[in-house]
This record gives C-alpha cells, structure tokens and sequence, in this order.
C-alpha cells in the first residue's frame, strides 16, 4: 500500500459526506461525493452518527446504503478493500425504525444477569449485520458515579465489578453474534469518562492515580479481556491530558499492561479537539501526532476527511509520525477488516433486512424489560393489583410516552425526531391489555381529572419521569421530579387512596412531594416492550427480581454519590453514604432467607481466587429470582478501603419453598488495591490478612497469607 492509503484506513467520516450536497443535509448518495471520500482520500471507514441514515428509514434501506458504500470502496480503490462501516447500536438497532428497541444499559444493569446482557447484544448484533454494519459502538463500560451527568444511562451502573462482568458479557453477545455477518463490539469511552469535574458531560475529571486505576479502569479492563476488538476513546481530559493524547492509558495500559491487539478510534473530531479545545497542539499536523503516537489507530473525524488526512501526511513528512507507526496502526485497521470477513463477503442480502429486523427479539425485549424493573416500595401489598380490581387509574404525562420511555439515541441522536412514530407499547396500553376481564382503567392526563377519579379508584398509577436526550442536552445539575410531578403526586396521595409511582428515567430522581406512595417501581428506559413489561410486574405475571445498580439519594446536592464512600472523619449531616435505597435495594412478591456463607478453605495464599458457597432459601409462595451479591470488607487496610466491596454475584432461580447452595468465584483481582503513599503509583495486590465476606446477614471469615 502507498502511504496515502494507510493514511486513509486511519480516518471514520460520517455518511453525511457521501449524500445529498457532500455536507450534512443527508439524502441520497452521491457519486461525486463517493468519489472524493472513498477514492480521493481512501478513507477506511464509515459511521451512521445518531439520525444519520438513508433518506427512508427502513432495514432494507439502511442495507442498500451500506451496500453501497461497500461496492463503491471495493470497486474504486486499487487494492479493492471494503470499509469499515460502525453505528452505535447502543439499545438494539436503534437508528433503524422499526428495529426492537431494548432498555438502555442502566436498565440491564439493574438484572444483575450477564446471561441476559449476552442475548440483547447477541440480538443487536444480528439486527445490526442484517443492515450491513460491521461495527457497534456499544458497550459502555463507563461507571454511573454522578447522577448529573448526561449519559449515566448509558452505564451498567455504578459498582466496577458490576459494570464490568455486564460489559463482558455485551462484548461476548455482540463477537459471538453469528448473523449473516460478523460484528465487532467497542469498549468505551476509555478511561474515566463518567466522572467529569462538575458533572457536565466532557469536562476534565480529576481523579487520583489510585482511584483510577483500581476502580475506574477496572470495568473496561475486563472488558477489553472478554474479546473486545475495538475500544473507543474517551473524549475528555483525565489528570490535565486529554485522553486522545494520553500514551500512559493508550498505550501503555490498554495494550502493554491489558493486552490489547485491536483498533483504538477517536470519539467524535477529538483528535481535531487537541488543537481547537484543549489547546495542547499549535497545529491540526500536531494535534494528530499527539493522538497517533500515544495510541490511535483511527480518527473519527466525521466531516473533514482530507484534513486529517493531510495534516497525519504533513506530520509524517516533517518527523512527527513514524511510517512504522502508520504502518502500525493501518495494519490494526486491516486486520479486523480481514477478521470480520469483509474482504469475503462486504455485502448484505438487503432484501432480507425488513424480515431480520422488524419486531426481532420482541419477547426478549419484553423478559429484560421485566427483568429490569426494581420494586423499591410495596406498602400494604398494594401490588401486585388484586384481580378484584373494579377501577385502575392511570395519570401522568410519562404513561403513553412512547418516546420518552425509549430514551435517548433512539432513531434520532437526541431522541425519535419529531413526526416519527415509534413502534411500541406504552405503560398505559400495556396496563388495558393485562388488565383483567371486568376491571375498567380510566387515563386521566389532566391533574385535575387524575385526583378526581382517583378519589373512588382501586389504584392508581401515575407514571412520572425525565424528557429523553442524550450526552451534553441530558445533564440535569438538579436530577429531581419535576415540581408539577410532585404536585401531581402529592395530590392524589391526599385523596387516601392507594397511589403506584412508576418512573421513567435514565437515573435515580429524588421525589420530593412524590415520596411515600404505597408503591414505586423504578422502571428506568424500558426500552419498545416497556409498557408490556411494567403490566406484567403490576399485575403480577412477573417477580420483580431487579435489584439497583446505583445508590438512590435523599435528596439533591449530595454528588458524586456511590456505595464504596471511603470512610473518613466526615460527621456532617448526609455527608456519609446517605440513601433513600442502598445500591442492591429491590423487593419481590416472595420471600428470601440467606441462611450461611461457607468457604471452601479456611485460608488462601494472596493471589488465589476464593471460591464460596453461599446456602439460600424461597420462603414465600411463588417462584422467583434472587439476586445473590457477596461483598467482601477488611477490619484493617493499609490504604483506605469501603466498608463493603462487591466481589461476586449470581442470580438464581428458586421455586416456592426451595433451598439451595450457589457456588461462586471470587477472582484474586477483586481484592486487589494499589498499596503506597497518595502517589499511587505501585501496580495493585492482594493484602494479606483477615477478609469478611458478606451475603445477606451471613458472613464468613477468610485468611490471605
């Protein structure tokens, strides 16, 4: 390959560029624009950014335009190779209308069951390359530490092993997919992205060395270790240094200390950013050495194509970039194209698209809706409805909101654009389909018609929640119901009926006035099968098994906020890890016992892993799943250590009546902290010493030596 090809397998431009004008008005594909991205400047990859698509909006479309894509790369570069083409499929295809649509990442994190990540992402995966797309931008394995920010959604919640066995899991689903093509999964934003300083998505965080490498870095590392091919940039700065420009994380971690042998990508212009932001280049041509010598492999650089291309041929001309480190990375590029099958078969049968996509998954869609909901506040057994029911009220302006309760990055980047219909069951329309023959479910979406039929009403469910977005648009510096909710709420408790409070929302919101019902189911963005899924719980046709994958506050001010608090001499009021519920809360329509925690050795050398029996029970009179955490606590730390850490999980089934022993592994690395001074710059062991493990009230003490 000549050095102007290599260069071009290292730049991503959006699809916009190839339709319509060459700008970014979309519309039909152009061969004048074609030929200046694909020919002229050789580029090696492609992205449908959220809302960028065909100008119809259907699977078949969406194939035929990647498609064609392909065809023109394949047939007008010299040595015939096909692009890349990558979209972020971040909760099912979901820039495809009519594509399932499964709830957002916060939502699977509250199962607690990898199993159930696996399959969404293995039914993405299949969606996906039924359209053509080779490459998902998923799965985030940012922590959730700071409810303001924008894309907490986007987690798997706030605890690092959590977060990480659930990434694992969606990198497992999406490389294993086996559709009529293969697709490569992303790990991102690699590092730190989720704790910017003030909470607004893209400020710099600053972190401590030891809090970085032992609690942020772990999740993506995990990971990065279950198979990912891709990992994509964090857009922000960590300590001062930009991560698009930090060689310390992408090169000397990612791949020297973890392993990695994939591409690493540039989040959106970040490698431009360098000169025009961050101000740590004078020039374009040095802004992309920063980026290309401390580990980028490929720019996603959606608009300008020939500028980075230009500027990385400036850089290498004048010394800046090696031609081995080119070489290096376009040699990444290739690999995974080759890897992915591309050179054999770049092409989709288009015509099979609508048939492979429309209504896919639907029923898996629906179990991890349910699986997802969290039941946070059952008083009087209020739930589930009793089939005696003669009245179900309905209220709120969330409860046939189709589009709110998908959330962001849903057709649209933001959210369903404006005159799209989205395919789906509301929680309204879910609710009169469960409802049972000879209950009457009265919507009532004015407040004032609400507290009035409320008054004479068996229940009523008022549905309440946060307006979709996504990143910058979706930060909330007051992440709380909104004042009219709470009156709405507060008003129908005063009519002494009972009162099910059922939230839609990518975060944990404090409830002010909306406190206290009989009932609160945490449904966060469900997702197409949504108001299925919430009918299911209420009625109860499902256990809620979901259990929180984030700590719900008291009240708003108290961020960042998260289970693993070091202690400290703080006694302030709410200073402490101060919650409405405690990260893991959930109830269920049965009963558990956890009767002992047993180990399979008294002692382990440091550096084992320990494995664990934990003897639990189903005491009430329904099947269900149980949650199983077991966390792990030291009487003494040489560095400050939380008073509990999650080491190991599982969820098992029990039958009424049912006792069981779960055996579970907690690895080596789960105990592991960086030792030393506030430097922290020592790699991570295991001390030796007493360990407490914990599952439910029963504990079990183990030696490390």
């Amino acid at each position: 390959m000549t050095l102007d090809e290599k260069i071009g397998q290292m730049v991503q431009i959006a699809v916009v560029r190839l339709q319509g004008d060459c700008r970014d008005g979309g519309g039909e594909l152009g061969e004048a624009c074609m030929k200046t991205v694909l020919h002229d400047h050789a580029v090696g990859s492609v992205l449908s950014g959220g809302g960028m698509g065909p100008p119809r909006n259907t699977p078949r479309d969406w194939a035929r335009m990647v498609n064609a894509v392909q065809k023109y790369a394949v047939e007008h570069s010299r040595l015939h190779v096909p692009v890349l083409y990558g979209a972020d499929a971040v909760h099912g295809h979901n820039n495809v209308l009519g594509a399932t649509v499964f709830p957002h990442q916060i939502g699977l994190a509250a199962s607690w069951d990898p199993s159930l990540v696996h399959d969404t992402a293995r039914a993405t995966a299949r969606a996906v390359a039924a359209t053509g797309i080779d490459w998902n931008f998923a799965p985030v394995a940012d922590l959730a530490r700071d409810r303001r920010w924008g894309r907490y959604y986007e987690t798997y919640g706030e605890d690092p092993l959590l977060a990480g066995a659930l990434a694992a899991a969606g990198v497992r689903g999406t490389e294993g997919a086996g559709g009529v093509k293969d697709v490569a999964s992303t790990v991102k934003h690699f590092g730190g992205y989720s704790e910017p300083a003030n909470g607004h998505d893209r400020v710099p965080a600053d972190v401590s060395p030891r809090y970085l490498q032992d609690t942020l870095l772990a999740p993506y590392r995990t990971a990065v270790e279950a198979g990912a091919k891709t990992v994509m940039v964090n857009s922000g700065a960590v300590n001062g240094v930009p991560v698009t420009a930090s060689r310390h994380l992408l090169t000397q971690v990612l791949r020297r200390q973890w392993g990695f042998t994939g591409v690493t990508v540039s989040d959106w212009q970040d490698v431009r950013a360098l000169w025009t932001r961050y101000k740590v280049a004078a020039d374009y041509p040095h802004a992309v050495a920063l980026a290309v010598n401390a580990g980028v492999d490929m720019a996603m650089e959606p608009y300008e194509a020939g500028d980075f291309t230009g500027a990385l041929r400036t850089a290498v001309r004048q010394g800046l970039v090696s031609r081995e480190r080119v070489d290096e990375a376009a040699g990444r590029v290739l690999r995974l194209k080759f890897g992915l099958g591309l050179f054999e078969r770049p092409y989709v049968d288009a015509e099979r698209a609508d048939a492979d996509v429309v209504g896919a998954a639907r029923d898996l869609a629906r179990r991890a809706a349910a699986d997802s909901q969290v039941l946070l506040r059952n008083e009087r057994h209020t739930l589930p409805v009793r089939a005696a029911a003669k009245k179900i009220v309905v209220a709120g302006s969330f409860a046939d909101d189709i589009d709110d309760q998908a959330g962001g990055w849903t057709v649209g980047w933001q959210r369903v654009p404006g005159g799209v219909r989205l395919p789906g069951t509301t929680v309204l329309a879910g609710i009169e389909q469960a409802a049972p023959a000879g209950t009457r479910v009265v919507h009532a979406p004015d407040p004032a018609d609400a507290v009035a039929e409320a008054r004479d009403a068996d229940v009523t469910v008022v549905v309440v929640g946060e307006r979709a977005a996504a990143e910058g648009e979706a930060d909330s510096p007051r992440p709380e119901l909104s004042a009219d909710q709470q009156s709405l709420v507060g008003a129908l408790k005063a009519t002494g009926r009972p009162v099910v409070v059922v939230v839609l929302a990518g975060r944990p919101l404090v409830l002010g006035d909306a406190a206290g019902t009989d009932g609160l189911l945490m449904s966060w963005l469900p997702g197409t099968e949504g108001g299925h899924a919430v009918a299911d719980v209420l009625f109860g046709r499902t256990d809620p098994s979901g259990r929180l994958p984030v700590s719900w506050p008291r009240r708003t001010g108290n961020e960042p906020l998260y289970h693993q608090q070091l202690p400290g001499t703080n006694s302030g009021a709410e200073s402490a890890h101060d919650v409405a519920y405690d990260f893991g809360a959930g109830l269920s329509y049965t009963t558990y016992r956890f009767d002992a925690v047993t180990l399979a050795a008294a002692s382990v050398p440091a550096g084992d892993d320990v494995r664990i029996g934990v003897r639990v029970a189903n005491t009430g009179g329904r099947d269900g799943d149980l949650v199983v955490p077991v966390y792990a606590s030291r009487p003494v730390s040489e560095v400050l250590a939380p008073p509990r850490r999650l080491v190991a999980f599982t969820k098992v089934r029990l039958r009424a009546g049912e006792e069981k022993t779960v055996r579970l592994t907690v690895p080596a690395r789960a105990l592991a902290v960086t030792p030393g001074d506030v430097d922290g710059a020592g790699p991570p062991r295991v001390e030796r010493g007493t360990y407490t493990f914990t599952a439910g009230s029963r504990t079990a003490e183990l030696e490390v030596t």
